[in-house]
C-alpha cells in the first residue's frame, strides 16, 4: 500500500467501505519497514523504549499460563487489575477513583476506538489538535467521522494552543476534542490553564473531551522532579458530571508495547455500553496478559523512576548537541520521550527520513506523518540506553549536514 490513504483508489474492485477507503496509511511505518533489518541501524522512529519487559511481569503472566488461566474471561477486566488499576491513579491524581470507571483493553489503541464509538459516528466531526500522533485522525475516520485538524502556535521555546481556532472549529457536528497531553510527536504539555479553557469550552457545547495522557509520568517540569511527579491533568479539574474520558496503556510506562495492554478511564453509567463495545471487537483481554499488568502496576514504580530518568537525560544530551546546528529548530519538549525537530529546508521530511535510514543509519519518523504543521520536521524518540543516543546523534548530525548540502535530485 502507497503512503497515500486507500481513497486515493480510482477503483474499489472489492467494495470496501467509504470510511475503511478513507482510512491514511502510515508513514510512520513506511520508514519503518524501510529499514527495519538494515544492520546496525538505530532506530528511533517508533513510540518505544528498547528495554524488554522485566522478568517479574513476564514471570507473572507465564504463572497464570501454566496454572491453566486460558479461558474467557471478564469483559471489562478481570476484578484484581481493575483494582490495580484504581489504586494506581487513586495514588496518582489523589482522588478516589473507584475500579467501575476502568475498562480493560487490547492497548490503548482499543481504549481510543471505544471512546470514539461511544460518542461519534457517520456524519459527526471530532477535534484534534496538530501536530498529532496520526492514530487520532486513523480512529476517526475509520469510524466514519471527520477529524477537524487545528495547528497549534510554535512559540519561540513551546508549542501553544490557538484557543480561537479551536472554537471557530466547533460545528453543531462536533461531538468530542482530542487532547493528548504530554504529546506525540511534540513533546507539548498542556498547562492546568489550557486544561481549564478546553473543559470551558466543552461544557459549553455539550462536548466530550478524550484525553490521551498515557505520558503522563514522563514530565521534566515542576519542583525538583519529585517521585510521582506528573503532568497536569483533567482529573485535577473535572467534576463528576462532565464529559471526560481517558485514554491509557501500560506500554510505556513499563516496557510493555508489545502486549497490547491497556485501559478505557469512562464514566461508571457507561460500563454496559463499553461492555458491549468490548464484547463486539475482542471479547477480552487475555488473562494471562491480566496477570501480567497487576504485577506491573503493583510492583513497577522503580521501573517507571528508570525509565524517566533516563528519557530526561537522554532528552537534555540531545538537545543539548543539536541546538548548537545552524538550520535546526527544537521546540522544548516538557513531556513525553520525543523530539520534533525542523530542519530549514526541508520540503519532503517522509524521503528525507528514508534518506536518512541510507546515509546515518538512524530511522526516525517524518513529520508529515503527524498531519497540518508536521512538514518540515522529523522526530526522534529517545527513550534508549544513553550510549545509543549520543551515537545516534553524531550521525544525525552529519547526515542533516549531507541532505542539506546534497538533496535528491
Amino acid at each position: 500500500m502507497s503512503e497515500q490513504s486507500i481513497a486515493s483508489s480510482s477503483e474499489n474492485p472489492w467494495g470496501l467501505s467509504e470510511a475503511t477507503r478513507r482510512v491514511p496509511a502510515s508513514g510512520i511505518v513506511k520508514v519503518f519497514n524501510y529499514g527495519r533489518t538494515k544492520p546496525g541501524l538505530i532506530p528511533l522512529w517508533v513510540g518505544e523504549g528498547d528495554q524488554p519487559t522485566p522478568a517479574f511481569i513476564c514471570e507473572a503472566a507465564s504463572r497464570s499460563l501454566f496454572n491453566g488461566e486460558t479461558f474467557y474471561t471478564y469483559q471489562g477486566g478481570i476484578p484484581p487489575l481493575r483494582e490495580a488499576i484504581s489504586a494506581y491513579m487513586s495514588g496518582l491524581y489523589g482522588q478516589n477513583l473507584e475500579p467501575e470507571r476502568f475498562f480493560v483493553t487490547i492497548g490503548g489503541m482499543h481504549a481510543l476506538q471505544i471512546a470514539l464509538r461511544l460518542v461519534t459516528g457517520p456524519g459527526d466531526e471530532v477535534i484534534v489538535p496538530t501536530p498529532a500522533w496520526p492514530n487520532f485522525d486513523g480512529a476517526i475516520t475509520a469510524n466514519g467521522a471527520t477529524t477537524r485538524m487545528v495547528e497549534m502556535h510554535l512559540g519561540p521555546v513551546r508549542y501553544e494552543l490557538d484557543f480561537d481556532a479551536i472554537a471557530a472549529a466547533i460545528t453543531p457536528r462536533t461531538k468530542a476534542i482530542c487532547i493528548n497531553s504530554p504529546a506525540n510527536p511534540t513533546g507539548w504539555t498542556a498547562t492546568r490553564d489550557d486544561q481549564e479553557r478546553i473543559l470551558t469550552l466543552a461544557r459549553k457545547h455539550g462536548l466530550w473531551i478524550i484525553a490521551d495522557e498515557i505520558y503522563g509520568r514522563f514530565f521534566y517540569e515542576g519542583a525538583g522532579f519529585s517521585e510521582k511527579a506528573r503532568a497536569p491533568s483533567f482529573h485535577d479539574i473535572m467534576d463528576a458530571n462532565d464529559r471526560v474520558m481517558f485514554v491509557q496503556t501500560m506500554s510505556k510506562n513499563w516496557a510493555m508495547t508489545g502486549w497490547r495492554l491497556g485501559w478505557l478511564e469512562a464514566p461508571p453509567e457507561l460500563t454496559a455500553a463499553v461492555a458491549s463495545l468490548i464484547q463486539y471487537s475482542t471479547s477480552g483481554v487475555p488473562m494471562a496478559l491480566q496477570r501480567g499488568a497487576v504485577a506491573a502496576l503493583e510492583g513497577g514504580e522503580s521501573l517507571i523512576q528508570e525509565q524517566v530518568t533516563r528519557a530526561r537525560q537522554n532528552r537534555d544530551v540531545l538537545m543539548a548537541a543539536l541546538s548548537r546546528q545552524n538550520g535546526l529548530t527544537i521546540p522544548s519538549p516538557s513531556g513525553a520521550f520525543y523530539l520534533f525537530l525542523k530542519v530549514d529546508g526541508l520540503s519532503d521530511s517522509l524521503e528525507s527520513a528514508l534518506r536518512l535510514v541510507d546515509v546515518a543509519n538512524v530511522g526516525v519518523s517524518p513529520g508529515v506523518a503527524f498531519g497540518k504543521g508536521g512538514e518540515g520536521f522529523l522526530r526522534i524518540c529517545y527513550l534508549r540506553k544513553p550510549e545509543d543516543i549520543a551515537e545516534a546523534t553524531k550521525r544525525l548530525v552529519a547526515g542533516l549536514q549531507m541532505l542539506r548540502s546534497a538533496p535528491r535530485e
